[in-house]
């Protein structure tokens, strides 16, 4: 698919318990930018006395996911035995495959001191050849992320590789995500050679292309088309992903992700019939959504 229009997309409002979140992807008007088909930026929310982040133990297929945290600590857990905090930096990718179960929860020291949240998860669908593969976990710590940092510009570098920086998480497709900050006036160009693209805009301002973009929206651009960003009066931070166009289309329901519905119909009935293998040390589930 070659994409040959500008778009904007606004979030839409998700209530996850104790905070809400901004829901981007999928929108009504955008399925998935290259293999991203989920985005959501968590908070910044500050949480009163005795809430915190938890979510349940609950199953994914056919898809990885990618945490980024801003502010805030997130205790991960899953059922292949791994418990990992993930803080500001660093990077966690849990590739489902055929099936794996996770929790996210705050952890016990920022329960007592007041939890506080801000970040940006996300799911990029596996190529079909790889949509059945082995469940695994990955953590990147901050130091092993690489930073791009020139003139009134810092930019880490997630996944992916532009600007002379190369980041060391493996993915299965071309992948692109950066975390970017631009002074008033600093300038730097989204990687041409991705064939889809976008941004998204956590604070300040940015002037693109198309326009102004401001906080709470996701600008697409045109496939092969010149990205260059510059921070406005305020400066900016944003979020650029991209990446290879997606090998079929993908069905979402719930957590899964598939290019067969049948294969959704069965995660369901797996789900539903405790066939998930269960998360050491987190006994608690999501039941399986009526819808």
């Amino acid at each position: 698919m070659v994409v040959s229009d500008w778009g904007r997309i606004r979030p839409v409002t998700r209530d996850i318990g104790a905070f809400s979140v901004q829901r981007v992807l999928p929108s009504a008007t955008r399925r998935s930018v290259g293999p991203f088909v989920f985005f959501d930026q968590m908070g910044p929310a500050a949480f009163a006395e005795g809430e915190a982040l938890d979510v349940r133990p609950h199953p994914h297929i056919g898809l990885a996911t990618i945490t980024w945290l801003i502010e805030g600590e997130i205790d991960h857990r899953d059922s292949l035995g791994f418990h990992q905090p993930i803080r500001p930096g660093e990077v966690n990718w849990m590739t489902a495959g055929r099936g794996v179960v996770h929790s996210e929860r705050s952890p016990a020291h920022e329960r007592r001191a007041g939890a506080r949240l801000f970040g940006i998860q996300t799911w990029v669908a596996l190529p079909q050849a790889h949509e059945e593969i082995e469940p695994s976990f990955v953590h990147y710590p901050a130091d092993q992320i690489p930073w791009v940092e020139e003139a009134g510009v810092r930019a880490a570098l997630v996944v992916g590789e532009a600007w002379g920086g190369v980041s060391p998480v493996a993915t299965p497709m071309q992948t692109f995500y950066a975390d970017i900050a631009l002074a008033p006036g600093a300038s730097i160009e989204a990687p041409v050679d991705v064939p889809e693209r976008a941004v998204w805009l956590i604070e300040g301002e940015i002037e693109t292309p198309a326009g102004a973009l401001a906080p709470g929206e996701m600008l697409t651009a045109p496939t092969g088309a010149a990205f260059p960003l510059t921070g406005g009066a305020q400066g900016a931070r944003l979020i650029a992903i991209g990446g290879e166009p997606l090998d079929a289309p993908r069905r979402m329901w719930w957590n899964f992700v598939s290019h067969s519905a049948e294969r959704i119909e069965q995660a369901k009935a797996d789900w539903r019939e405790g066939r998930f293998p269960p998360v050491p040390g987190d006994d608690e589930f999501i039941p399986l959504p009526e819808r």
